[in-house]
Parts: structure tokens; C-alpha cells; sequence
């Protein structure tokens, strides 16, 4: 069991340098009805479900340093090309370089939505990055819960349960100052009625809007949480995810 704060502090002194951080792609993708998607490597979670697990236990093996102009110019070459209003940067978790990620918002011409996918976990830790990150109106922060509650959080992560709190805490952080947000959460490995107590919850706390999130069977997935004994409800190879999913 880890201090998923404590991980990102460590990883980012691997993924970060200066103002650049590392990248391992830069691609067109389908969801969000198609969006231009930046992967970048490192993260302080280690999600037995994640499809890019090898950019997450190697950052030191992976991927290159890229500046946040370069960043922002390869993501609005793409959407350019492919006729695409939006952008994001996922893979892993883009808040681990802070001042990087706030120089490649900087940078982003009028006329797009940037869609920030993040675990929330250094969001829910400090205030201020919400803040920072309000300052962008055409900014869309996805918090993805790892599960929905804190026995399934640690389950799948492996990270002490109680850093849980800190993803829910990082909605609240965002709404409060004034940010667009909203939770998906992964729901594969949870019964019903524990869906609708994290409904329950995020009710309680003025947050009504809640996407489904389904586990997608990259790689080696399958065969990680079959390894470590966890079954899943549902789950879609990459060929055949629902369109709702994409």
C-alpha cells in the first residue's frame, strides 16, 4: 500500500524536466466524437486496469521531453487536419507537471475544449491548483474514481484507501472555484447498490452529473486481474466497445 501523493512527488521528478515533461504519443482518437490526444507517461496510481501499465510502472523508460509550446502546437496541428474542436492529453496523469500543464493551457488558440482526463488526486491535495485551473473557461476536467468507494479504490489501485476521498475532494475542489467538472467512474468491479451509494454521495455533495465508465480489455489487462484475483461485471474488447463508451 502507497501514498498516491507521495508517488506523484517521486514520479514527477522523473517525467518532468524544467518545463517539459514526457510524452509517448501524439494521436487522432475517436472518443469525444474525435478529439487530438497527447499520452503522456507517469502517474502515482497503479490501476490494474490501466491499458497504458507500461508507461506507468517505467517512465524512465518511456516516451520523450516535449515543451509545452510543442505540446500544444503537435495537439492543434492534429485537431487542424482532422477537423477536430477538441483536445486533451491522457495516458496517464497529466497534473503530475503542474507548471507544464498550466504553460501547454496557456498556449491553446480560442475556438477549442481542452479535456483534461486526471485521477483528481493532486487536486483534491491542493486547493490551489483548482484554482489555477478555473482560470481556463474552455477547460473540461474529467475526474476518472478509480471504483466507488474506498474498499474498491484500494483494491484496484493498490494506493491506501483513503486517497479515495482525495478524488472526490477534487470535484469538490474544481466546482468550488468555479471550474467545469464532472466524475466518471469506473464501475466494472462494482455491485449495484454500491453505484448508487457513490450516487449517493456525490448527490450530497452538488454533484449531479456522473459518466459510466467501463473496463475496455487492452493489452494485458485481462491477465493482470485475473493474476491478482479480481473479477469483473463487464468488460469490452477494443473492437467492440458500445458507442455510448466512445
Amino acid at each position: 500500500m502507497y501514498d498516491p501523493v507521495k508517488k506523484a512527488e517521486e514520479t514527477s521528478r522523473v517525467v518532468s524536466r524544467g518545463d517539459s515533461r514526457k510524452y509517448y504519443r501524439f494521436r487522432a482518437a475517436r472518443f469525444y466524437g474525435g478529439i487530438a490526444t497527447a499520452d503522456c507517461v507517469g502517474c502515482c496510481l497503479l490501476c490494474l486496469f490501466c491499458w497504458a501499465w507500461d508507461e506507468v510502472v517505467s517512465p524512465e523508460a518511456s516516451g520523450q521531453f516535449y515543451s509545452p509550446a510543442e505540446v500544444a502546437g503537435k495537439l492543434v496541428g492534429i485537431a487542424h487536419r482532422k477537423g477536430f474542436r477538441r483536445l486533451r492529453i491522457s495516458g496517464n496523469e497529466p497534473t503530475l507537471a503542474r507548471d507544464h500543464l498550466i504553460r501547454v493551457l496557456e498556449q491553446i488558440p480560442p475556438g477549442y475544449e481542452f479535456i483534461l482526463e486526471t485521477n483528481g488526486i493532486l487536486i483534491g491535495d491542493d486547493l490551489s491548483y483548482a484554482r489555477d485551473l478555473s482560470r481556463f473557461p474552455f477547460l473540461c476536467v474529467r475526474v476518472s474514481l478509480k471504483g466507488t468507494n474506498e474498499e474498491e479504490f484500494s483494491r484496484l489501485t493498490g494506493a491506501d484507501p483513503r486517497a479515495f476521498l482525495l478524488q472526490l475532494k477534487a470535484l469538490e475542489n474544481l466546482l468550488g472555484a468555479g471550474a467545469r467538472a464532472y466524475p466518471a467512474v469506473m464501475v466494472s468491479f462494482s455491485p449495484p447498490e454500491n453505484i448508487r451509494s457513490l450516487q449517493e454521495r456525490l448527490a450530497d455533495a452538488g454533484v449531479d452529473e456522473m459518466e459510466i465508465e467501463e473496463l475496455v480489455l487492452y493489452g494485458n489487462v485481462e491477465k493482470r486481474l485475473r493474476k491478482a484475483g479480481i473479477p469483473c461485471v463487464a468488460g469490452y474488447d477494443p473492437s467492440g466497445i458500445p458507442p455510448e463508451q466512445i
